[in-house]
């Protein structure tokens, strides 16, 4: 089991390193009932804000709703999942619950759709408390600065590590050599979690660590999780990489973020689709820790996420991987959220089922737009651009390739809208050919002109665009085996 976890603080006076957060923290919740504000706990990673308000929930009586910022960023969910909280009456006998947003200053965000304006809005009526935790507070919004107070938890200092990992040798029974833990503690440079994290680590298979068994090079999280890619997605085998896994200062939800982000830039066809089996699996285990909050789950999630991506792998790797940079930002607020949304607009579903089960098939059956005519018709369905066609397909963005499609996509939406406007653009008769006419009768037959714009949009009579009627017999028979596959029938 994670020693993160496993040893995270029950109650207030056990949160090391921050006595004057804490103790305003603790105040602040005393008095809740006479001022009424939600406060924000801001700091650096791995220094306790997210354990803090846990064990102060404890230390009061109350339950706990805990949200990611990540997952929970549009208005409609911030007002109905943390507003539903924030509103009602907690079960326990104190009826206090308090409403805990976890990274909010991944509100701001441009593709969050009213979610900063939804939980500015909350706090000043919220009728339970509400902590926000953000590792940036000039991050967030300003109007939601001002409707919270602010408590900053600062770096733990070496000397307030120092007693942590004592305590924690002496649970584990294992003996441990004074500067064995002093190393430790000054690599992690005011790091709690990095801390605990590399003490199991150097603990692992052994009854006692020596000064010798801690590597004492400063810390790179970003080499750590660049070896982790390589590990799971190129090198080693599932035993290896979910050893690897644990030695790495991430928590699941980061690695899953990384590995998810960076799947493609290694994997090709079934490795693909099956990778991401795995890491939907893993995020169905990290949604169980977020509305349990029981993270012996935890283990689970990155049993998907390193040992389950590294099984997908059919052959290993050799050679460098320019991976790019952290996909924090990348994948959250711009590319990959639109794509979500317009495939689940369009499909009727969640941006999340659409993220987890849609988007991965796309990517296997587009591969580098090998599948010229489906393309198409996937970039004309969501109204796709030339950077949405690269991020599922992997093909260059400025290509010659990806720059046709969009344009070929183009015509046909426009076409579909020409087909079926009852000659609203012609100024006469709606059917001025074959085509037309077939179209019409298709709609006015349906009964519904939206549903027939969509059938013509991805599949109507006039196929010329994508290729001779060879190509578009391969089309059919492989749209039709991926149909049955993967569930795509509306897309297909």
């Amino acid at each position: 089991m994670d020693w993160t976890e496993k040893y995270r603080p029950t109650t207030l006076s056990e949160v090391r390193g921050n006595d004057t957060a804490r103790d305003a923290f603790h105040e602040w919740a005393r008095t809740w009932d006479d001022h009424r504000e939600a406060v924000i706990l801001y700091g650096a990673p791995g220094v306790g804000k997210t354990s803090a308000a846990h064990a102060l929930a404890s230390d009061m009586g109350w339950s706990v709703m805990e949200l990611n910022a990540s997952d929970s960023r549009t208005a409609d969910r911030i007002e109905t999942v943390a507003g539903g909280a924030a509103m009602n009456q907690s079960l326990t006998s104190t009826g206090r619950q308090l409403v805990v947003l976890d990274e909010a200053d991944n509100l701001h965000q441009h593709k969050d759709r009213g979610g900063a304006r939804a939980m500015t809005k909350l706090v000043k009526s919220a009728e339970q408390p509400v902590v926000l935790v953000a590792n940036d507070f000039y991050e967030m919004s300003r109007g939601l600065r001002n409707a919270c107070r602010d408590i900053e938890f600062r770096d733990v200092s070496k000397r307030s590590i120092l007693p942590v990992l004592r305590d924690i040798c002496r649970k584990e029974d294992l003996e441990y050599e004074s500067d064995a833990l002093e190393a430790i503690a000054a690599t992690n440079d005011g790091d709690l979690r990095g801390a605990i994290k590399d003490l199991q680590a150097a603990a692992e298979g052994r009854d006692r660590i020596t000064e010798a068994d801690v590597s004492t090079g400063s810390r790179d999280r970003t080499q750590d999780i660049f070896s982790l890619l390589d590990a799971v997605l190129k090198e080693q085998s599932p035993e290896e990489a979910l050893r690897t896994a644990y030695d790495t200062d991430e928590t699941p939800d980061d690695l899953l973020q990384w590995v998810e982000d960076k799947v493609p830039k290694v994997y090709e066809g079934d490795e693909v689709a099956d990778a991401y089996g795995y890491l939907a699996r893993a995020d169905r285990w990290l949604g169980r820790v977020r509305a349990t909050q029981n993270y012996t789950y935890w283990r689970y999630a990155t049993d998907n996420i390193a040992a389950g991506v590294a099984a997908a792998r059919q052959r290993d790797r050799s050679g460098w991987t320019r991976y790019g940079g952290a996909p924090y930002r990348s994948y959250r607020d711009s590319t990959r959220d639109y794509v979500a949304e317009r495939i689940a607009e369009s499909a009727g579903v969640s941006t999340a089922t659409a993220r987890r089960e849609i988007m991965p098939f796309l990517s296997v059956m587009t591969h580098h737009c090998k599948n010229r005519g489906l393309t198409v018709r996937m970039v004309a369905r969501y109204e796709l651009d030339a950077e949405h066609v690269s991020f599922i397909t992997g093909s260059g963005e400025s290509t010659n390739k990806v720059q046709d499609i969009v344009a070929d996509a183009d015509e046909r939406r426009e076409q579909a809208a020409v087909d079926h406007s009852g000659g609203a653009f012609a100024g006469g008769d709606a059917g001025d050919g074959p085509d037309d006419d077939a179209d019409g009768d298709e709609a006015d037959a349906d009964g519904s002109d939206e549903e027939s714009v969509t059938q013509a949009t991805l599949g109507g009579a006039d196929e010329s665009d994508d290729g001779d009627e060879d190509d578009r017999a391969a089309d059919a028979e492989a749209a039709a085996d991926d149909d049955q596959q993967s569930g795509l029938g509306d897309f297909m």
